[in-house]
C-alpha cells in the first residue's frame, strides 16, 4: 500500500447560504481545493462525495454525476460516486479517497462534502436527519436526534455526576472557538448562562447545546505522498485511518454513554498510524450535541469515563490547553452541513497543520479526526502528521 498526502484543501463559510444553490457550494468548494494544490480539472482521476440526503433537503439524487458535471469534470468521464453514511458521510468519502490512492488504482483523488439544508422548513430537515437512525424502531415512535442525545445525556449525568454548568461548558468553549474562524456560522462568544436559559429542546438538552441546521461544503485532494512535492510545499500525510460500525437502534447498545464504534474506529486508526494519544496535538470531534463531544474524549481514549466534564471545566480542551478539541469551533459553532463535515474536520486539521489557521493557531505536528452516523451506527477517524 502507498503512503498518502494531502495537496490541497478548500471551503465555503458555513451558514444559511440563501444565496447560493447545492450545486454551486460544492463547485465553489472544488474550485478552491484545485487552486490550493494548482492543479486543473483534467489532474483529477476520482472522485468521492459525501452526501446524507440531497433527495430530502434539495431533491436531487445522483448526486455523484451532478458533481462531476457542475464541477466540468463530466467530459472526462471521471468515476464519481456519492458516498452515504449519515453524517459520517464525508468523513467515509475523505476514506474512500486515502482508499484509492494506497491502492495504487488512481493517483489524484478529490474528496468532498455537501449539504444544503436551508431549503426546507424545520420540520422536514428533522425528519430527514431523523433518518440516520432507525425510523422503524426509532423514528416511527417519535424519537428524533435531540431526542436520542437526550436519553444519553440523562443517563451519562445520572451515573457520572455530570453537572449542567459542565455540559454547557462545551458550548461556550466551542463558540470561542468559532469567533475565531472567518468560516463558522456562529462567530460570537456565549455564556454558561446563555445556555441555561435558551430554550429546552429535550431535556436537559438547550438550543445551545445542540448543532445548526448549516448549508456549506467543503473539499480535499489526496496523492501519493512520493508525488506529494510536485504540487505542494506542505504536503500533510495520512498517518491512519479507522472505520468501525455498531447497531443503528440506540436501544440495542451494549452502554448507551459508550460508542463502541468510536471506541474501535478510534483503535483502528491508531494502531494504521502507529502513534500514541498522547502524541496527538489537537483533535476535531463530532459534537452534534455537547454531550457527544465529552463522550467522544472519552471513547478515544484521552481520558477516563465521566472525566471529559471536568477537563473541558479545567481549560485542558481549550486552544491553550494540553488536548485542544474542535477548534474549528466544531459542529456547534462552525455548522454542521451534515455531508461535508467530516471533509471540514480534515479541512481544520490541515489548516492547522499547515500553520495557518490565523487567530486560532495551534502548534502541533499531528492531529486527528472523529466523524459520527447518527447516535454511532457508523464512525469514521483520521489521524494526520507533518
Amino acid at each position: 500500500m502507498r503512503k498518502v498526502a494531502v495537496i490541497g484543501v478548500g471551503c465555503t463559510s458555513f451558514g444559511e447560504k440563501w444565496e447560493t444553490s447545492f450545486r454551486n457550494l460544492f463547485v465553489e468548494a472544488g474550485a478552491l481545493a484545485l487552486e490550493d494544490a494548482g492543479l486543473s480539472g483534467e489532474q483529477i482521476d476520482e472522485m468521492f462525495v459525501g452526501n446524507m440526503s440531497a433527495g430530502r433537503f434539495v431533491e436531487q439524487e445522483h448526486v455523484g454525476a451532478l458533481i462531476a458535471d457542475y464541477a466540468g469534470l463530466a467530459t472526462n468521464h471521471i468515476p464519481s460516486t456519492r458516498v452515504e453514511a449519515a453524517c459520517a458521510s464525508g468523513g467515509l468519502a475523505f476514506r474512500q479517497a486515502v482508499t484509492a490512492v494506497a491502492s495504487g488504482m488512481a493517483d489524484i483523488v478529490v474528496a468532498a462534502g455537501v449539504e444544503k439544508m436551508t431549503d426546507v422548513g424545520t420540520g422536514v430537515s428533522v425528519d430527514a436527519l431523523a433518518g440516520a437512525a432507525d425510523r422503524e424502531w426509532e423514528g416511527f415512535a417519535g424519537a428524533t436526534f435531540p431526542g436520542l442525545y437526550a436519553m444519553i445525556a440523562t443517563d451519562y449525568m445520572h451515573r457520572y455526576g455530570l453537572t449542567r454548568e459542565q455540559l454547557a461548558g462545551v458550548a461556550v468553549k466551542n463558540h470561542r472557538n468559532g469567533a475565531k474562524n472567518p468560516r463558522a456560522q456562529f462567530r460570537s462568544e456565549i455564556t454558561v448562562d446563555t445556555v441555561i436559559n435558551s430554550s429546552l429542546v429535550a431535556d436537559p438538552l438547550r438550543l445551545f447545546d445542540c448543532s445548526p441546521i448549516t448549508d456549506g461544503a467543503a473539499a480535499v485532494i489526496v496523492a501519493p505522498l512520493e508525488r506529494a512535492r510536485e504540487f505542494t510545499d506542505t504536503p500533510i500525510r495520512v498517518l491512519g485511518s479507522g472505520q468501525a460500525t455498531d447497531t443503528i437502534s440506540l436501544h440495542d447498545r451494549r452502554d448507551i454513554c459508550t460508542l463502541d464504534a468510536t471506541m474501535v474506529a478510534g483503535e483502528r486508526a491508531f494502531h494504521a498510524a502507529g502513534v500514541e494519544r498522547t502524541q496527538i496535538d489537537m483533535i476535531e470531534v463530532h459534537d452534534c450535541f455537547t454531550i457527544a463531544e465529552l463522550c467522544a474524549i472519552e471513547d478515544l481514549g484521552f481520558c477516563a469515563k465521566g472525566q471529559a466534564g471536568i477537563l473541558t471545566e479545567e481549560g485542558v480542551t481549550a486552544l491553550d490547553g494540553d488536548l485542544p478539541v474542535n477548534p474549528s469551533g466544531g459542529l456547534k459553532a462552525c455548522g454542521h452541513p451534515v455531508g461535508a463535515t467530516g471533509i471540514k474536520q480534515i479541512y481544520e486539521i490541515i489548516t492547522q497543520l499547515r500553520g495557518e489557521a490565523t487567530g486560532r493557531q495551534i502548534d502541533g505536528e499531528i492531529g486527528m479526526t472523529h466523524n459520527v452516523g447518527g447516535t454511532g451506527a457508523t464512525v469514521v477517524c483520521h489521524i494526520l502528521g507533518v
